[in-house]
């Protein structure tokens, strides 16, 4: 068996000697390349190109950005070829698609698990969303939410670290700052009505949305990685709406998606297992994926791809 582990050098919890380790582990079971991503995008040419050339599987090692990179890799070379089985090393802050799919939260006990799997040959298949060309493993958002994103990375590139108490800071400051604008989004399903004057978008392809330490938040909380994408949209940002919809986020939830209810409000448009849609912003939005910032949209195509990779778990 032949693999590659994609490593993220500025990964956030990852040192030099555990990545030695989890490389020394992994070369038990497989004939192991080891890929150190320089910039960012270069997670997607390592998995491409060791996707091309026969690998058997590609070893993420980093954060929800490096695991993204690595799974449109992997995409963009299945043409014509069976697609390598991903495996996740978690190694950033908060690693929401590993803890999605039920691995440990730190990177020695996840190895254990994979080469586990690996010997007993198991795997699951999981969905995907794609936005317009662009797969993504748990979440997408459209507005606060990504505008939050963006003041996390330009703190971040300023030497701040990727914490809770960052991204709390950042969520009010957007919010009491800019983040109460005129409304403008708007949500076309195939065969319904339109949805209009919509101030901010969250998508899922499973649940939990987000961690916030050890706290899972939900947005919609019945995503999952065997059905469509799930979306929750805030008609306005007004606070007493705002503080209803935040404190059923952070409500516990059901083990069992099954189980779980959705959101509830006046202000609130509930959409379970769509299997595709569009957006369209009347004046360019804030857009992320997988928790990268992604710029400015106007409009964005959002289509589930079913069973669309192997993970080893």
């Amino acid at each position: 068996m032949r693999g590659l582990l994609v490593v993220n050098p500025k990964a956030t919890t990852t040192s030099a000697r555990t990545r030695d380790v989890l490389a020394g582990a992994l070369r038990s079971e497989m004939e192991l390349t080891l890929g150190f991503t320089r910039r960012r995008g270069h997670g997607f040419d390592l998995a491409r190109d060791a996707a091309a050339g026969g690998v058997d599987v590609v070893v993420a090692l980093g954060g929800d950005g490096t695991v993204n990179e690595v799974v449109n890799g992997l995409m963009a070379a299945q043409q014509g070829a069976a697609t390598p089985a991903l495996a996740v090393v978690p190694g950033g802050s908060t690693n929401v698609f590993v803890r999605a799919l039920g691995l440990p939260r730190h990177a020695v006990d996840a190895t254990s698990v994979i080469l586990k799997a690996l010997r007993r040959g198991t795997s699951r298949r999981v969905s995907l969303g794609l936005a317009d060309d662009r797969y993504f493993t748990f979440c997408a958002g459209l507005g606060l939410d990504a505008a939050v994103v963006r003041r996390v990375e330009r703190a971040r590139r300023k030497g701040r670290r990727s914490t809770p108490g960052l991204y709390l800071r950042s969520t009010l400051g957007q919010y009491f700052v800019e983040g109460r604008r005129e409304p403008g989004i708007t949500l076309e399903e195939p065969g319904a009505e339109a949805v209009s004057g919509l101030a901010n978008l969250i998508i899922q392809n499973t649940a939990p949305w987000t961690y916030l330490g050890d706290r899972e938040i939900h947005a919609s909380p019945r995503a999952s990685f065997d059905r469509g994408l799930d979306v929750l949209a805030l008609q306005a940002l007004h606070l007493p709406s705002t503080l209803h919809t935040v404190t059923q986020m952070l409500a516990h939830q059901p083990d069992d998606p099954d189980e779980r209810g959705d959101m509830t409000g006046k202000k609130i448009t509930v959409r379970h297992d769509l299997a595709e849609f569009v957006v369209r912003c009347a004046t360019p939005q804030a857009f992320q994926l997988d928790g990268d910032y992604l710029g400015e949209r106007e409009k964005v195509k959002f289509t589930a791809v079913p069973g669309a990779l192997r993970v080893i778990c």
